[in-house]
């Protein structure tokens, strides 16, 4: 038995037939086709007595699969040089064209200004527009008022020139929110303008609670001891320190330079702890003095 298999392998591999089924019934089906040696001519099987020859039909079935690569990169070397992408002329046009730089402040409007805001708008744009080069708008639905600065495309050259502006859009920049904000607290425009005239101008913001705890009419009879009949004594102070008071509820606000400052905060300290209004003028006295002689 085991010399006839030898000897079949030396003639060919025969596939083994199922029983039941004879080769005329395969020949007729057309399953596997059998030439007239009775050989099959069907795709090669898997079984490990496969002949080493398929090796290199397998072989040249990958250089085969590998070479529409080939072809591919021939055609596009054929295709015109103007349907290739134009990556360069992007890129050229991207260094051309300038970057520009935004600064943005908003600052929120609140209900009880919106009406003096309204009606003194151009007075608070011309300063703004004029001498700071500042793009100022009112937004409606944000209300807020927005300003802005740019470095423009000439300032675009150099590192340094680039920074030096940024820095000097900046500082003018503070200084318009600086004074649309003091507006918005409630100075005047004239005295709000000072800010964008002088460099060592503030504001400085604190409420009657911190200095000490007044509710109900305790806390009007406060507020009412700072104004004074006619607004008397916060003229007083102002005239003396130097400086612009505002009184908002139960929030001050004071516009001037750090030592005047320091002296109208000192005065309203004072009457909210309950000194005489006497007292105070006579400290205001000796203060308006004593700037006097500075000067």
């Amino acid at each position: 038995m085991m010399d006839s298999c030898m000897g079949d392998e030396d003639q060919g591999f025969v596939p083994v037939r199922r029983r039941g089924r004879s080769r005329k019934d395969f020949q007729e089906t057309g399953s596997a086709p059998y030439d007239s040696r009775g050989d099959s001519v069907a795709a090669p099987s898997l079984d490990v007595l496969q002949p080493a020859a398929d090796d290199l039909t397998l072989g040249a079935g990958v250089e085969e699969e590998e070479s529409p690569p080939a072809a591919s990169a021939a055609s596009d070397r054929s295709l015109p040089s103007s349907s290739q992408p134009r990556t360069t002329s992007s890129a050229a046009a991207k260094k051309q064209s300038p970057t520009v730089r935004f600064e943005v402040r908003r600052l929120l409007v609140p209900p009880h200004r919106m009406s003096p805001l309204r009606k003194q708008w151009t007075e608070i744009l011309e300063p703004l527009v004029t001498h700071l080069k500042l793009q100022v708008r009112m937004n409606l639905r944000r209300r807020c008022v927005e300003l802005r600065t740019r470095v423009g495309a000439a300032a675009q050259k150099d590192e340094a020139s680039v920074r030096d502006s940024v820095q000097a859009n900046s500082s003018l920049l503070q200084k318009g929110s600086d004074f649309v904000r003091a507006f918005l607290l409630g100075f005047e425009v004239r005295d709000a303008i000072a800010l964008l005239r002088l460099d060592d101008l503030f504001i400085e913001s604190f409420e009657i609670k911190d200095v000490k705890r007044l509710n109900g009419d305790h806390l009007s009879r406060c507020i009412a001891r700072l104004n004074g009949r006619e607004g008397k004594t916060k003229y007083a102070i102002e005239n003396a320190t130097r400086t612009r008071l505002v009184f908002a509820d139960s929030r001050i606000h004071i516009l001037g330079s750090f030592e005047n400052i320091k002296l109208a905060r000192h005065s309203i300290c004072s009457l909210v702890l309950g000194a005489p209004p006497g007292k105070v003028y006579n400290h205001l006295r000796t203060v308006t003095r004593r700037l006097a002689e500075r000067l």
